[in-house]
């Protein structure tokens, strides 16, 4: 019987290549803080080591023999819920079985792009045990129905649900929605833009921080379960009503006024070596403010870190109008946390409530 070791985080590992078992704890078991309970070599293995050993959290690879990663995910949260770190491809098809993992129950994710190139490897490192250090300070939440949300033709549908007694925003007037997120943040995002009707008068962008693989994939998942039209955004686009806009991953995107437009621009990360979080919701939120002259909301969601508090910081000094996402419903109470202790929240709100707000200013 393995007996926990007072005060560490037991993680165990599940991954069907020896390579990447072997790098995983070899990140890992250098941190004083981390006690590695075991290992897996499949997703039935995964299964029947996270009921045994009971670990405080699980790196899950995706694709494995017998049982693959989704589907012992599914078994975890079922019958002992760990968090999660999955481990996927930095590919279209690596994407869209992460975002399904995250919809089932898991925390995060993590790229596995550890190559022969020096680089690659430390990045990996350094994002496992951000990731990991995330996690632990985490919360478990509930995975989201299996079944699609139910999409949202008109105003009238979208504002009935959530129809609060006073509000600072009434009266407001805005022509333009910015939204940040990072850890949790896939999740939480379907939550807010599945609320907005078809018919939504104002321009959204995103920034999420995710890398240049993912962002793509999760626009069209976006799209395809939301009412309005959701794509990543390229070099020239303009905000339209009814459109969200994905910030690019990989690369850092800002907004310009061109006449009467609003367009996007998109930069390499060279030219902004002063944001670390790629793309940099401050960046993306401060551009945005200055080009709309404060005619629009920012909405901070959950996320780790406090980027997104000084473009609204920004925001706030132009007249623009800001919601941070509530303690309770946050899996991280980072970005949110910045902007409430920061004096630049108007409105802290449940996740469920934040799409409805938005969409009350039709």
């Amino acid at each position: 019987m393995i007996l926990p070791q007072q005060g560490k985080t037991r993680i165990l590992i599940v991954d069907d290549s020896s390579f990447m078992r072997m790098a995983i704890r070899s990140v890992l078991s250098k941190d004083p803080s981390i006690d590695i309970v075991g290992t897996a070599v499949d997703g039935v293995e995964g299964v029947e080591k996270a009921i045994s050993l009971k670990p405080d959290l699980i790196t899950m690879d995706i694709e494995m023999p017998r049982l693959d990663g989704i589907s012992a995910l599914k078994q975890i949260m079922a019958k002992a819920p760990t968090k999660v770190i999955m481990v996927s491809t930095l590919t279209n098809e690596g994407a869209k079985a992460t975002f399904e993992a995250l919809d089932a129950g898991a925390i995060d994710y993590i790229p596995k792009n550890v190559t022969d190139s020096t680089d690659a490897q430390n990045h990996f490192r350094q994002e496992l045990m951000r990731k990991i250090k995330e996690a632990v300070a985490s919360r478990m939440r509930r995975a989201l129905p299996a079944s699609p949300m139910a999409r949202i033709p008109a105003p009238a549908a979208a504002t009935s649900a959530y129809k609060p007694a006073t509000s600072k925003f009434i009266g407001k007037k805005i022509q333009y929605v910015a939204i940040g997120a990072s850890t949790g943040g896939p999740v939480a995002l379907q939550e807010v833009l599945s609320r907005i009707p078809v018919n939504f008068p104002y321009g959204i962008m995103v920034g999420i921080h995710m890398p240049k693989a993912f962002t793509g994939p999760y626009a069209d998942r976006l799209n395809a379960k939301c009412s309005m039209t959701i794509r990543e955004a390229v070099d020239g686009d303009v905000l339209k009503p009814g459109v969200a806009l994905i910030a690019p991953g990989g690369m850092h995107t800002t907004l310009v006024r061109q006449g009467s437009q609003i367009v996007v621009k998109v930069k390499p990360t060279s030219d902004y070596p002063q944001y670390v979080y790629i793309p940099s919701v401050d960046l993306l939120i401060s551009t945005m403010s200055e080009a709309t002259n404060g005619a629009m909301l920012g909405v901070i969601l959950t996320g780790m870190g406090n980027d997104g508090y000084k473009g609204m910081q920004q925001l706030k000094q132009r007249g623009g109008l800001t919601i941070a996402q509530d303690e309770a419903t946050s899996t991280i109470y980072g970005m949110p946390k910045a902007c409430v202790d920061g004096g630049v929240a108007d409105e802290v709100l449940p996740l469920g409530q934040i799409g409805f707000e938005i969409a009350k200013f039709m």
